[in-house]
């Protein structure tokens, strides 16, 4: 089985988790925009889908580089803004107009090590999805069918 066939098979749980996932999205240093285009980055797999014991969903987070500057961009523009379309939880917490000047011009401090230690919770909060999926499809008693539906 394809592994857009098992997912398919859940869509109405994740959008279950997605509900109850928001909580640690608002907590994070991500906007639910931004969640939502490190999502699209995110590939949701059964790692040991023949082990029983061993089995779990896994976050492939190795494309989480490729939507950083767009998130950049984002930020950026919410800045010249001044920010007035309000962004997620523990993001930059509004400087408006001089933030988004100082990071035009290089000087918001956002240079590479930000940029990995964003990367690192970005794929720490995807793993954390991932792991609420699983426990949202274990309580549901829907688990072991998917997991042997990802071995097809």
């Amino acid at each position: 089985m394809s592994d857009s066939e098992w997912t398919d098979r859940i869509v109405g749980d994740r959008m279950t988790v997605d509900q109850e996932f928001s909580t640690q999205v608002r907590n994070s240093q991500f906007s639910n925009q931004e969640w939502g285009m490190i999502m699209t980055a995110v590939e949701l797999e059964i790692a040991d889908a023949g082990d029983p014991e061993a089995a779990r969903i896994v976050a492939d987070t190795s494309k989480i580089d490729q939507v950083l500057p767009a998130i950049d961009e984002s930020r950026a523009q919410m800045g010249q803004m001044g920010g007035a379309a309000g962004g997620g939880g523990g993001g930059s917490s509004g400087g408006g107009l001089l933030d988004g000047i100082k990071d035009a011009l290089g000087l918001g401090g956002d240079g590479g090590g930000d940029s990995d230690e964003r990367e690192r919770a970005a794929a720490a909060l995807a793993q954390a999805y991932a792991d609420e999926l699983q426990s949202h499809l274990e309580q549901k008693g829907k688990w072991e069918e998917v997991r042997i539906a990802a071995q097809r």
